[in-house]
């Protein structure tokens, strides 16, 4: 019933930049199709001897690369258990009373973002919170030039503890006139839905891992020099 006489391989072109797979025996394409911007090729003698078995067999599995590739995207992005919504979550252990925890953050805020006081939206001492609104932006680079794609908005909570702080990122929405939650990039049954919403969860999880790797340097307690004795 297995289609054994094709050959399953790789194929990558420069441009337009498609990905795609081969499948082909010894005689002339037959087919040529494009499914999401992944091409596919079918030869002849197969399709001629076996038309139904391998036309389904070949569907099958570009559905299922499709598939994979739309859940490993999703696997990759921290989802909360209860509202099923992007969320970067964890609580970090830094020496240090909350109050102290609060000082310094406030000063990684003021080295990483470049107006502050528009970003910080809530700076409450007494309860040890802070919370920002901020945002980045992602690009388009398919057709070979990097142009931007759109901005995402995020919020970062950071909430201090002796001896601790946790920090949250979640709420992130493409910054447009209607609210667009960018968990729609997931959904390949959207209307709106493009193979480029990949790449675009990707950029976001990156550029998301930078922020925290930068808030988690800016937390670490300051490297003290002691003076040399001469």
């Amino acid at each position: 019933m297995a289609c054994t006489n094709f050959l399953f391989l790789p194929l990558f072109y420069a441009k337009p930049r498609f990905r795609g797979f081969v499948l082909y025996s010894e005689s002339d394409i037959e087919y040529l199709f494009n499914f999401e911007n992944r091409m596919f090729f079918l030869h002849k003698s197969n399709v001629m001897k076996k038309r139904g078995i391998a036309v389904l067999a070949i569907f099958g599995l570009v559905m299922g690369s499709l598939g994979l590739s739309a859940q490993e995207m999703q696997s990759m992005m921290p989802l909360d258990k209860d509202t099923q919504l992007i969320s970067y979550q964890e609580v970090v252990s830094e020496p240090g009373t909350a109050d102290v925890l609060y000082v310094r953050c406030i000063e990684w805020i003021n080295t990483q973002y470049k107006n502050p006081a528009d970003v910080c939206k809530v700076r409450n001492r007494e309860s040890a919170v802070i919370e920002i609104q901020h945002r980045f932006e992602i690009f388009n680079s398919s057709s070979g030039s990097k142009l931007l794609a759109g901005i995402v908005n995020y919020d970062l909570k950071i909430e201090f503890k002796p001896g601790r702080y946790r920090y949250t990122i979640s709420d992130l929405t493409l910054r447009q006139s209607s609210r667009f939650p960018i968990e729609r990039w997931f959904d390949k049954s959207d209307p709106m839905y493009s193979p480029i919403w990949e790449d675009y969860l990707q950029q976001v999880d990156t550029q998301i891992k930078e922020l925290i790797a930068n808030l988690k340097q800016g937390m670490a307690p300051p490297v003290v020099k002691h003076e040399e004795k001469w």
